[in-house]
């Protein structure tokens, strides 16, 4: 299983939220390239990062920032938040990303998934995040009617790869990672599944392991240093 430690970028900073609410949101770090070359020292190959202002608004205002993070060398960077256009797709993969996250343009216009999804293959990754079964969109700001289970079904008929979920009532609690999600999205769907919401510690990582993931996004646990990232990619194998 993959480890993607992530940062979460809002007004040039790294911040974590707390079951998404904005108005919940701490300080990681005032210098998250800086976070993201210790992450690579540490031996991540792997980064989840994410624009909270273009996923909420639409508009980056933390794009600069984020291609110097995806020119660290031997550090395999997604990128996510606020892509809603072919432009943005093709140029956050021109600037060094390795794969992008689709996440309200995927549920709000299925075309143009589709197409991204044709034109691009593995590198288009769909952000299903959960909150009560549903699937939230705009930032985790709203709630769709759309169950997560139909989504995925969805997404896989479409020919999507990789999913993200993220149980959005566990992110940043720092309180355990809800497996039995994950655990039934790897059983009954033929796709790649990254976890991510509240794994907190090594026995969360072994669990995930163990339930067949595909990889777990770790990001307030290894701010508050529960998790040691060296030892959780370790578990993680």
């Amino acid at each position: 299983m993959k480890i993607f430690p992530a940062i979460d970028l809002y007004d040039g900073v790294a911040v974590r939220l707390v079951h998404g609410e904005y108005s919940r949101m701490t300080v990681c770090s005032t210098a998250p390239v800086d976070k993201a070359m210790e992450f690579r020292l540490n031996g991540a190959e792997y980064l989840h990062l994410v624009d909270l202002q273009g996923a909420r608004d639409g508009v980056s205002k933390n794009y600069d920032i984020a291609c110097q993070i995806a020119r660290i060398p031997g550090l395999k960077a997604e990128l996510g938040g606020g892509i809603r256009d072919e432009e943005t797709v093709k140029r956050a993969l021109g600037a060094g990303f390795f794969r992008v996250i689709l996440g309200t343009s995927a549920m709000e216009d299925p075309d143009f998934l589709a197409n991204m999804v044709s034109k691009y293959g593995e590198q288009i990754v769909v952000g299903v995040d959960v909150r009560s079964g549903f699937v939230a969109i705009r930032g985790w700001t709203q709630i769709s009617k759309v169950e997560c289970f139909d989504f995925v079904s969805r997404l896989q008929e479409i020919g999507v790869k990789t999913i993200m979920c993220t149980d959005i009532s566990r992110d940043g609690a720092l309180k355990g990672t809800n497996v039995e999600l994950f655990r039934s999205l790897t059983e009954r769907f033929d796709m790649d599944v990254i976890a991510s919401g509240g794994i907190t510690t090594l026995d969360d990582v072994r669990s995930l392991r163990d339930a067949g993931l595909y990889g777990a996004t770790i990001g307030r646990a290894l701010y508050a240093r529960k998790i040691d990232l060296k030892e959780a990619i370790e578990a993680a194998k």
